[in-house]
């Protein structure tokens, strides 16, 4: 495993990187493609949390996702909230739903919890493609606000935004670090090991488990207010079980149960779909076989085989010490003997 001597020094290169992207990128397209990479990043890192540490399959991501995009599209748009105001409620309101689902679903475990939250983020969208009223049907909300200024500083082009965007996905990287290394985590990653297990070391399991689902959801209502205020425009199909099955193939692609593996892989992935743009509806052709290959031959994503080779590696080189002070220690014996 890497060093943690090198840890913060690389994770800096890679701060400045994304912070110097906007001003080595060809055009405002290469800005905005990577701004929607860290957008739905954010929403993989949430459903990282519950799928990678606490190992329950939730496939309604998407429609809390859904859910804090539409809070704001219609506060924005309907009502003439601020958007920062719109935000907040959008991420309290996505918890607040998870909440309830969570208490329902978490009852259920394995499979029978996966088919519970397909059908609760089924709801979702219909909720949302049925109610005219409230969500505009399908025709969905144009015309959504860009984020308001803070101060001197304005969120009214490309660039801005993407440092916005940017600024999020730090935090929220940061914020589930300290989760995920917490005694919190801990108790996470115990469930995840054995529900049995964790029980008897005094973990409450609904109660965790719910929690791990209210912060997941959290994380999807803050990507989705993003999304709404970044693009612009928003319709019933974002809630659709497709796009969680796109933030799972992030988790896989990156590393499942890491902390970079969700962005990683979001951003491998939102650059891999735009550029077979070209093939259309075919591009799937090209980017299923590319996948399964991944999955096959990285079963736990590009940071999990590069954290194994490092890990064998640093076995190897401790074995090698060992090897070589038997060595000597065997020559100093005949030495000393002779």
């Amino acid at each position: 495993m890497m060093s943690k001597t090198w840890q913060k020094p690389l994770l800096a290169v890679l701060l400045v990187l994304a912070i110097v992207f906007p001003m080595i990128a060809a055009n405002d397209y290469y800005i905005y493609v990577m701004s929607l990479a860290y957008i739905m990043a954010i929403a993989a890192v949430g459903l990282n949390l519950i799928l990678g540490y606490t190992g329950q399959l939730n496939l309604a991501h998407a429609g809390f996702m859904a859910i804090g995009a539409y809070t704001v599209g219609i506060l924005t748009v309907d009502y003439g909230v601020p958007y920062w105001i719109a935000f907040v409620v959008a991420g309290v309101l996505s918890a607040v739903i998870g909440f309830f689902a969570g208490l329902l679903s978490l009852r259920l475990k394995g499979h029978f919890f996966s088919i519970f939250t397909l059908c609760v983020g089924f709801m979702i969208y219909l909720i949302i493609e049925k109610s005219d009223a409230l969500t505009h049907g399908t025709v969905g909300i144009i015309d959504i606000p860009a984020p308001t200024g803070i101060g001197p500083i304005r969120f009214d082009n490309t660039w801005s935004q993407y440092y916005l965007v940017l600024f999020f996905l730090v935090v929220s990287l940061w914020l589930m670090s300290r989760i995920v290394h917490s005694l919190l985590g801990r108790a996470f990653v115990a469930i995840r090991n054995g529900e049995d297990l964790a029980e008897t070391l005094g973990i409450n399991l609904m109660r965790t488990k719910v929690l791990a689902f209210v912060l997941s959801t959290f994380y999807a209502g803050m990507a989705g207010a993003l999304y709404a205020g970044f693009v612009r425009f928003i319709g019933p199909a974002m809630a659709l079980e497709s796009h969680t099955f796109d933030m799972i193939a992030f988790i896989l692609v990156g590393g499942i149960g890491t902390l970079f593996g969700p962005l990683l892989g979001a951003i491998l992935l939102t650059w891999l779909t735009q550029s077979l743009q070209f093939l259309q509806d075919f591009r799937m052709i090209v980017f299923g076989p590319l996948l399964i290959l991944l999955v096959m031959y990285f079963p736990q994503g590009l940071i999990g085989y590069w954290r194994e080779r490092q890990a064998r590696r640093a076995a190897a080189s401790m074995q090698d010490r060992r090897l070589k002070r038997s060595v000597i220690g065997s020559q100093q014996e005949v030495s000393t003997n002779a």
